[in-house]
């Protein structure tokens, strides 16, 4: 149970850091600048892209408490 806290939490801040960056870059201007399917596309996209730096800090995170406990 512990592991999945652990996923949580760094899925939660990878996602988070993933939005931040998006931001900064301007994608979000992007998004409400687009008109029709291209804003869903965009939308689309953009998820992935912080669904992605979400597995990526969770994943992490399990593999460096692993190498802890160990």
């Amino acid at each position: 149970m512990a592991s999945v806290k652990v996923f949580l939490w760094w899925f939660v801040v990878g996602a988070t850091m993933a939005f931040a960056v998006i931001l900064v870059q301007g994608g979000i201007r992007e998004v409400m600048q687009a008109q029709g399917s291209v804003w869903e596309l965009k939308l689309v996209e953009l998820l992935t892209t912080i669904m992605g730096g979400g597995l990526l800090g969770g994943c992490i995170a399990l593999i460096l408490d692993r190498i802890k406990k160990s």
